[in-house]
């Protein structure tokens, strides 16, 4: 039986303005267009789970605004089993998103509801989270909960893949219950505490001394460097394409990657197929909308079928 991936994470609406760049601080600048999204890393990692067609839950809360329904309709649509999506009072998590010509973003979130996700609210789904194949988290939900989850993935034995973002130090305690990191390369320098690039060999094995037992660094259009605990390593090329859009690659990539891996996949041709899934989602704008469904990255890794070398941010 097919064990379905539960994420437990953020649901946002964002609200996207694009321009010819990103304004730096204390900046007016004039836009072009205003869009409303459906996002939330939590919520994009499930949609880019649901659209390759791989069964996924979500633990997570919407507010009681306008926005809600909207948010859980959304998830629905796409696939995703929502019946742990519960409506708390307040206002739903919202990110304000500015993107520039080149594929650029700045972004904002409010946690709203996404707040109030709590370590008790894990104990009321714990039979959806125990049996899960693996579990997805970032960091928009309390640091607490995700600390409570990691502690629930390590005592039950499901793997728990981290999206460390927003970045931020992570608490040792959580860490080495870590089965998967998939920080990017900004992501990278604040756990590590560095003031520049660091080698991604370097860097990977780096967050593997301080605990995590498998890391995939998530190079932008580098592609992304994988380090596991029985010694692969491996650089995975980035895809050529034109980018739209970068503001969800990462979770493209990261329920791609979770879809892959469950799959029976190699960990390498895994990162491979979460590169080719990320590629495509910034050719196109928005967050939710941008994820391929299990055709379109199965017609794109045969157009590629040669060559490599596009975004998993």
């Amino acid at each position: 039986m097919t064990k379905r991936i539960v994420i437990v994470g953020s649901i946002n609406l964002d609200l996207v303005a694009s321009a010819d760049r990103v304004p730096v601080a204390g900046e007016t600048i004039s836009g072009q267009t205003f869009q409303t999204f459906f996002g939330g890393k939590g919520a994009n990692q499930a949609v880019a789970v649901a659209r390759l067609r791989y069964p996924v839950s979500m633990v997570a809360k919407v507010g009681d605004d306008t926005f809600g329904p909207q948010l859980r309709k959304a998830l629905r649509d796409a696939g995703v089993d929502v019946k742990a999506v519960k409506t708390v009072k307040g206002s739903s998590g919202v990110a304000l998103i500015a993107t520039g010509s080149g594929g650029e973003n700045s972004i904002i979130v409010i946690p709203g509801a996404n707040g109030k996700v709590l370590p008790r609210d894990l104990d009321h789904h714990k039979s959806l989270i125990t049996s899960a194949g693996m579990l997805l988290t970032q960091l928009e939900s309390p640091l607490e909960t995700v600390e409570y989850l990691g502690r629930l993935a390590k005592k039950f034995d499901v793997p728990l893949m981290l999206d460390p973002a927003p970045a931020r130090s992570l608490p040792e305690n959580l860490i080495k219950h870590i089965s998967w990191l998939t920080p990017n390369e900004t992501e990278t320098r604040i756990l590590l505490g560095a003031n520049q690039e660091l080698e991604p060999a370097r860097a990977a094995d780096e967050l593997r001394a301080r605990g995590a037992r498998n890391v995939v660094l998530k190079l932008g259009d580098k592609g992304a460097y994988v380090a596991t605990a029985d010694g692969q390593r491996a650089h995975i090329p980035a895809f050529p394409v034109r980018p739209v859009d970068t503001t969800a690659a990462g979770d493209a990539f990261n329920g791609a990657f979770a879809v892959a891996l469950l799959q029976g996949k190699a960990v390498t041709e895994s990162a491979r197929y979460a590169c080719a899934v990320a590629a495509i989602s910034v050719t196109r704008a928005g967050a939710q909308p941008s994820m391929p469904s299990r055709s379109e990255v199965q017609k794109f890794l045969k157009q590629h079928s040669h060559g490599q070398s596009a975004s998993a941010g």
